[in-house]
């Protein structure tokens, strides 16, 4: 027989090996592998049957098995991502349901995967990575096209293509086309600047994206609970989720308690759906946790989950426009109008004293003749006069201004990042400067979020250290209803290495007191209790429920943990040191009572834990109802947990509220902790106490008329004990009172009021992925002292427009009057088209790097919020303006019409001159417009270098432009003496402007006299 088989290697081997192809890749392997078999098996046949014909006949076809590609896992991709994605329970049970799923992806259900390198590549290379493909980002040249899509754009350049066709008419190519090509230049410049800024900004905002979306998933590996990137989840993957999560991927639901899932998003379906191994075991990508918590089976990643095809369909549009862009454009527009009107009267008048004979040439001799003007000398005429006209335009237009706020947006979004700010409405940064009222949170945000259990009572005795007082019985009992009522964890790697606690700071405070005090044994304690019901914590009901089974008899337990003074409600009894067990009558009642509100006192949170043995029939009302006993509880114990102040808090609260912001403290803290704390952050005054209406309980505000809470709300600090539906009703009432509301939040029924507030600022630690989506700005890393940078960038990005725009106004007012009066006085303007635009080019593109990146700073906060309906352009600012406009005006106006006179100079010269003056008042009242009310303009100067390097940069350029660029500029340069003429004239600008600032202007915007009259 061995003889036989070797004859059959042989053949095959042969045949095989004559018909592979020279390097066969891995797709194909396998088919040849099936060749390879059925060849094998025919010569067999053949072989075996001329030896022995009494062998049995063979069929003429063999069934194969190929093996899957991914050959270390025993279920494929496309057969996961088809059961999860479709929802086939029975083709989930028939391969053997969540259990046989996760034995396929060799995942334990009790440690998850092992979580090494090798077994993460693995999967990697099986399944994929968590990454979803996106539509690609907008390239520059969007950018260019959306520019040239402006209508100040499309005018200037019909203003380029007018002047450069005249100026080649009138002069010839060779000097004809300076004008027209230098007003090319200029749109293409613009255009270049503002595609440039757009282009940074989105990428800002791709980078914002990508870090808003690495998410923390809680997910156990190697039997260890920990907290990953979602970006690092792998198929075979166990996630820990719990209320406020997001569903990172696709998967199938392992074990948890009352889940409910918020599909809305995906399904648009507003009903919660119950997710539970029996009837619904599918998780899918994109969803919410409303309710309960869950341990999930991770199916598919990145591209084969829902989210992930999704999302690959879905362009991000970053393209919003904030109030203020919405305004400037607005003003823009509106100054564009109004250059055109005066543009068309400058060329009525122009043609009208042409061809009425009243403009004459450098002989005097009228340059219009009716009888002798040929028709060339007409066109190039009428072409200089359509340019003079053109030019006004091309001045009036303040294309610096939606720049500058592009440039200081993107700049305090940068700058907010890392101070651990992220902005995710780009409308936020200036909102933010308005806000009257801050609606704060107290843990995490006040307090440093770093709990630990200070104080424990059992019964009426306050036990210090050890357990061993305590009755065996009443800590065993303890144990069971921290052990097994937790959302958190305890890992030990080792006998030897420390205890790791993972869930929520209280969570952790808890454990941490039972395994290191009370010598609490979890793994023990969940080996031997099954748990049969759960009612989840939420901050509505403040407390947390769960009945279980004790194997060993299987006796049925309930137990509840929470809020102290509500456990203690559903209370008729309580363990004693000893153990026995006490009836809780009034006077008790109150023993405890004084005994929380102590704790309280002293800023601590007060939590208790309650137990009850039930009989076995409770088991099956509670399967049916999904409602625990709430009533005759034993009280087993009370701990109070130390959350200290963060430290500066009250600084940053006292300077908030002399700024004039009022902090208001919403928690879900008892009322005395809730004022102990307020009062250590200095939020409430020592003198203030309860009676005054300064601390309210949530169901106290809640059972007001909304006439009794419009009237009482502005004077409430602290509301305590409060739901998500009163912290909505408390926004809802100070926006009607005309405040700007901030509200911190970080559940996920938080999403309301951070949705309704004016600013909604989510946590990035503690704040789940619900308030996150639903707020405005994440505070990264939950400090107070975030929201309080927030304030000051939010009043910085608005002055800073403020000063920018006092600025860039000076410049066309006086730019468009000096035209104006010059081109209907004498025909004749000071200054040429390419001489304006470089004033306007220098003055928006430097200008506005200089004004636009100022930093905040204190004195800010010494301001009143800037009012919803403030102007943004304030009598002070025309205050200012109007008095820089005039002087330069007056001076421009006296070196044109006497300048060659009182400085000796030729006209040329002369000329250069009022442009160098000009430039330089531009640049001296650069200073000016760092400050709008004070008179020191130079205070911190020397901390602002951008600003000192765009000012130096602006004097390289005119230096260049006046000494080097005569071709360009057309005019002769300058001595030293004249320099110092010019710059000494410039510098006037700093004295007036110190002058002016005394002036005192009415608080009344000067635009509301003209509309009311226009209603008389």
């Amino acid at each position: 027989m061995s003889a036989i088989l070797n004859k059959v290697h042989m053949i095959c081997a042969e045949r095989f090996l004559d018909g592979r192809p020279a390097s066969p890749n891995k797709y194909r392997k396998k088919w040849h592998l099936a060749f390879v078999t059925i060849y094998c098996s025919r010569t067999l046949f053949s072989v075996v049957r001329n030896h022995d014909s009494k062998v049995s006949p063979i069929p003429d076809h063999v069934t194969l098995t190929i093996p899957p590609e991914n050959d270390c896992f025993k279920i494929d991709e496309t057969t996961l991502t088809h059961i999860v994605k479709e929802k086939k329970l029975g083709k989930l049970q028939i391969i053997g349901g969540v259990n046989e799923v996760a034995s396929s992806l060799q995942t334990s259900l009790d440690s998850g995967i092992k979580g090494g390198v090798e077994d993460i590549a693995r999967r990697y290379d099986a399944f994929g990575s968590n990454n979803c493909k996106k539509t690609p980002s907008k390239s520059f040249s969007h950018f260019v096209l959306e520019a040239f899509k402006e209508l100040k754009i499309l005018i200037l350049l019909g203003c380029a293509a007018l002047s450069l066709g005249f100026g080649i008419k009138e002069h010839g190519l060779k000097d004809g086309w300076y004008d027209g090509g230098s007003i090319f230049v200029a749109v293409f410049l613009v255009i270049s600047v503002s595609a440039i800024s757009n282009y940074r900004q989105n990428r800002h905002f791709d980078k914002l994206s990508n870090v808003s979306n690495n998410i923390q998933i809680d997910v156990i590996r190697g039997g260890r609970r920990q907290q990953i990137s979602i970006f690092e989840i792998v198929v075979g993957d166990i996630v820990c989720l719990k209320i406020g999560d997001q569903v990172p991927v696709d998967g199938l639901f392992l074990d948890g308690h009352s889940l409910k899932i918020d599909e809305s998003s995906m399904t648009g379906e507003s009903d919660h759906v119950e997710v539970n191994s029996k009837k619904n075991p599918f998780l899918i990508s994109g969803t919410k946790v409303i309710d309960g918590y869950a341990r999930m089976l991770v199916t598919s990643v990145g591209m084969n989950t829902t989210w992930g095809q999704m999302m690959s369909h879905v362009t991000d549009d970053n393209s919003e426009r904030t109030p203020l862009q919405v305004l400037l454009n607005m003003v823009t527009l509106a100054i564009g109008e109004v250059s055109l009107a005066v543009a068309f009267l400058v060329l009525v008048v122009l043609l009208v004293r042409y061809f009425t004979g009243n403009t004459t040439d450098e002989k005097g001799i009228a340059e219009f003749n009716e009888s002798s003007t040929n028709a060339d000398d007409i066109i190039n005429a009428v072409g200089g006069i359509v340019a003079s006209a053109v030019t006004i335009v091309v001045v009036a237009i303040p294309q610096g201004l939606p720049l500058a706020l592009t440039l200081t947006l993107a700049y305090s979004m940068k700058k907010m990042m890392a101070d651990q700010v992220m902005v995710r409405k780009l409308s936020t940064c200036e909102t933010m400067g308005s806000a009257t009222t801050i609606c704060t949170d107290k843990t995490g945000t006040l307090t440093l979020n770093q709990m630990k259990v200070t104080k424990f009572w059992q019964g009426k005795e306050a036990i210090d250290g050890a357990s061993s007082s305590i009755s065996p019985f009443v800590v065993n009992l303890i144990h069971q209803g921290v052990a097994l009522n937790t959302t958190g964890g305890v890992y030990r790697g080792s006998s030897g290495s420390e205890f790791e606690f993972s869930g929520s700071p209280t969570e952790k405070a808890i454990l941490s007191w039972a395994v290191l005090d009370m010598k609490m044994d979890e793994e023990e304690i969940k080996s031997n209790f099954t748990i049969l019901c759960v009612e989840a914590f939420n901050s509505q009901k403040k407390r947390s429920g769960m009945l279980i089974k004790k194997k060993e008899d299987n006796t049925v337990h309930i137990h509840w943990k929470g809020a102290a003074e509500i456990i203690l409600a559903m209370c008729s009894s309580y363990y004693d040191a000893s153990g026995v067990m006490k009836d809780l009558n009034g006077e008790e009642r109150m023993e405890f009572k004084k005994i929380i509100q102590g704790m309280a006192a002293s800023s601590l949170r007060c939590i208790s834990f309650a137990h009850k043995q039930v009989a076995e029939i409770e088991e099956e009302n509670v399967k049916e109802k999904k409602k625990l006993r709430e009533e005759n509880l034993t009280l087993l114990g009370l701990v109070g947990i130390k959350d200290p102040c963060r430290p500066g808090v009250k600084k940053l609260v006292e300077d908030c509220q002399y700024a004039r912001v009022n902090i208001k403290m919403i928690t879900g803290d008892n009322v005395f902790t809730a004022r102990a704390i307020a009062t250590e952050c200095g939020i409430l005054r020592q003198g203030q106490d309860m009676d005054s209406g300064a601390v309210v309980e949530g169901k106290e505000f809640r059972a007001y008329t909304q006439e009794e809470r419009i009237e009482k709300v502005e004077k409430i600090c602290v509301m305590a004990r409060s739901s998500p539906f009163d912290k909505l009703l408390m926004v809802q009432c100070l926006k009607q009172m005309g405040h700007v509301v901030a509200v911190t939040g970080d559940g996920t029924n938080d999403a309301p009021a951070l949705k309704e507030a004016d600013i909604g600022l989510s946590m990035g630690i503690q704040g789940t992925e619900v308030a996150k989506e639903s707020s405005d700005i994440v505070i990264l890393d939950d400090k107070f002292a975030s929201v309080a940078t927030v304030l000051k960038w939010g009043r910085c990005v608005h002055t800073n427009i403020q000063k920018f725009i006092q600025f860039q106004l000076t410049v066309n007012v006086a730019a468009l009057v000096i035209k104006f009066l010059a081109a209907i006085s004498t025909g004749k303007v000071p200054l040429t088209i390419v001489q304006f635009l470089w004033v306007n080019l220098i003055m928006d593109t430097l200008g506005a790097l200089a004004l636009a990146t100022e930093k905040p700073t204190e004195e800010l906060m010494k301001k009143p919020p800037v009012g919803r309906t403030e102007p943004l352009i304030t009598n002070i600012m025309w205050r200012n303006l109007l008095a820089q406009a005039f002087y330069q005006v007056a001076v421009l106006l006296i070196l044109q019409f006497r300048g060659e006179s009182i400085f000796s100079v030729t006209e040329a010269v002369n000329d250069t001159m009022i442009f160098n003056t000009f430039v330089l008042c531009q640049v001296f009242n650069e200073f000016n417009s760092r400050e709008l009310e004070k008179k020191n303009v130079f205070k911190g100067i020397h901390k602002n270098k951008l600003f000192l390097g765009m000012v130096g940069m602006t004097i390289v350029l005119q230096v260049v432009m006046v000494e080097f660029l005569k071709w360009f500029a057309g005019k002769e340069r300058l001595n030293w003496g004249q320099w110092g003429i010019c710059i000494a004239m410039a510098a006037v600008s700093w004295p007036i402007g110190w002058i002016v600032k005394c002036i005192p202007v009415p608080e009344r915007p000067v635009f509301s006299y003209l509309k009311w009259k226009k209603h008389t």
